[in-house]
């Protein structure tokens, strides 16, 4: 079985009388959510806003390399002090 074969398959489980009834049910279960604790989730937005900061500095911050300062070339001739100067 492909993947337009699948495709095919959900989206005619969508339009049958079942996958409509369920989506309709899912629609008004997900409207009563937000509904009922809109207070709730957009109280905790600005909670959300400041563990985003971390979590952008760890996987935002990855691409910039390694510390090394010799644009990558190994340097044998002198060990790295870490934290002095060169």
């Amino acid at each position: 079985m492909n993947t337009q074969d699948r495709l095919q398959g959900i989206g005619a489980w969508a339009r049958s009388r079942t996958g409509l009834v369920t989506i309709a049910l899912l629609a008004i279960v997900g409207f009563f959510l937000v509904v009922e604790h809109y207070a709730h989730i957009f109280g905790l937005l600005p909670f959300a806003l400041l563990l985003l900061c971390p979590l952008m500095m760890l996987f935002m911050h990855g691409g910039h390399g390694s510390h090394d300062h010799n644009n990558g070339q190994p340097n044998n001739d002198k060990p790295h002090v870490h934290g002095g100067e060169e």
